[in-house]
């Protein structure tokens, strides 16, 4: 196995696991990083980004695995078990849905830095705004959720197909603009990834087993082993971090980055078309 394969594998790892669920897109950091570091064939890429995703969706398991089991028990008996699980299937399908028919075309026309670099200085944009508002909170925490609350932080999340819109950003801004606390909208958002990435990555690599051997599996294994780690520290710093503060510093950090892909292709330092 090539060492550099593996070494690129490992910051792709990490590119995923640090900014998965900061407000910041993931995808639209893999699709950057992938380009600048030329990681492997496009193909092969699209699908190694789904299944590292899976890593870092694994992190939250094992975070919130005491909250998870106690769902799991008392999903068939217990009405808070059954309101978390029916909140967090009515946020999950709008976007499985779209997701479903136009992830395609999505990605044939959409995955590309120029328009990550406009997705992230819109989206930062939005949450300066978010932040700005008045913030009434209607739910402070996600067990103060009710289904209606759920839908529309999942119709927020339609959103995130656009690569560089950011899936956590779009649910997390999405459910402060409809009255979560942060810790409410950040926590929902971590729950909310569970299915949305067990299923993106359950039939990107179905329907891409073909273009893989035996041989990447140490590459997947790389990415996914440093993308479970690194989402984990990250996880656990955000909760700390959203108690404090707001999200204001990921929308400049958003509109920085943004501005900067522009400039870095208009003036030709770095060639984006390829």
């Amino acid at each position: 196995m090539d060492p550099l394969l593996l070494f690129k594998a490992l910051i792709m790892g990490l590119v995923e696991g640090i900014t998965e669920f900061l407000p910041v897109s993931s995808t639209g950091h893999l699709i950057i990083t992938g380009h600048l570091i030329d990681f492997w064939t496009k193909e092969k890429r699209d699908v190694f980004e789904v299944a590292i995703q899976l890593g870092a969706i694994l992190s939250v398991c094992y975070e919130y695995r005491e909250r998870l089991f106690g769902v799991a028990q008392g999903v068939l008996t217990e009405k808070g078990a059954q309101r978390f699980t029916i909140n967090l299937l009515v946020a999950f399908l709008p976007a499985a849905v779209l997701g479903f028919f136009f992830i395609g075309a999505i990605k044939f026309y959409l995955f590309n830095p120029p328009v990550v670099a406009m997705a992230l200085i819109a989206g930062g944009v939005l949450i300066l705004w978010a932040e700005r508002r008045q913030h009434v909170i209607t739910a402070e925490t996600v067990d103060d959720m009710d289904w209606k609350l759920a839908l529309k932080v999942g119709l927020a999340q339609c959103l995130a197909l656009i690569p560089g819109t950011s899936r956590s950003g779009a649910t997390i801004i999405g459910g402060l603009l409809f009255g979560l606390s942060r810790k409410a909208a950040a926590e929902f958002s971590f729950f909310l990834a569970i299915p949305v990435m067990f299923a993106a990555t359950l039939y990107d690599v179905l329907k891409n087993r073909d273009a893989f051997v035996m041989a990447d599996l140490p590459v997947f294994g790389v990415g996914f082993v440093v993308s479970f780690v690194s989402a984990l520290v990250v996880i656990r710093a955000l909760i700390r971090f959203v108690s404090r503060h707001d999200f204001t510093v990921f929308a400049w950090y958003r509109i920085v980055f943004g501005a900067f892909i522009l400039l870095s292709a208009w003036t030709g330092l770095v060639d984006w078309s390829h």
